[in-house]
């Protein structure tokens, strides 16, 4: 009786823990036929072959920072000057990892695509697990979703200097958090694919 008691522990242990393990793992978008992987971390080891640095953004230039690139499109440049680069300077990459700040890296796997292939591990921001441009591998559904608005770093300096893609996904998070709370409903992580817009999801048990 005892061991059975020992064995059931053990086995529900081992379950909450590969639940809160793929509560993290998502699998990553393509963009331009690349795996992009947007504040988050590839589960296959790599190493990187060169960095790549985002410039000042055209619409937010043209439109003295009224109009302001989402993130999705800010992902978009680095995978653009990414595959530029690489065929100027004849440098073979697998992936371009973008850490959220304004610079991201080219990166070449060091292992052959197995069943990690397109899988990430996502970051946390205030203890919630965000997805960004990335899916989640457990099913979810909808609690609640918020749109974003002008940033204001951009708005100031006439669109010289803009939000970088953390700051931006910062925003989401604080909106979805406020979203969360005022409709007394909680969640389990956030999700952002395009646009603007961001959701707060729960996920499926």
């Amino acid at each position: 009786m005892k061991l059975q008691l020992v064995l059931s522990a053990v086995l529900c242990t081992i379950l909450g823990f590969t639940s809160v393990f793929a509560q993290t793992n998502a699998r990553v978008e393509k963009i331009q036929g690349i795996e992009t992987y947007v504040m988050c971390e590839p589960l296959r080891a790599y190493e990187t072959v060169f960095e790549i640095a985002s410039g000042a953004k055209a619409a937010s230039l043209f439109t003295g920072g009224v109009v302001n690139e989402g993130v999705s499109e800010k992902a978009a440049q680095f995978v653009r000057r990414a595959s530029k680069d690489g065929k100027k300077d004849n440098k073979a990459f697998d992936a371009v990892v973008i850490s959220g700040s304004k610079t991201a890296i080219a990166v070449k796997f060091k292992e052959e695509a197995g069943a990690n292939k397109g899988l990430a591990k996502v970051r946390k921001i205030d203890g919630l697990a965000v997805y960004v441009m990335n899916e989640p591998l457990l099913d979810y559904e909808t609690v609640v979703d918020a749109s974003g608005g002008v940033k204001a770093k951009s708005y100031f300096t006439g669109g010289i200097v803009n939000n970088s893609i953390e700051e931006d996904v910062e925003q989401f998070v604080r909106r979805v958090k406020k979203e969360a709370t005022e409709a007394k409903k909680p969640i389990d992580a956030i999700v952002y694919s395009s646009g603007k817009r961001a959701i707060g999801i729960k996920f499926k048990e």
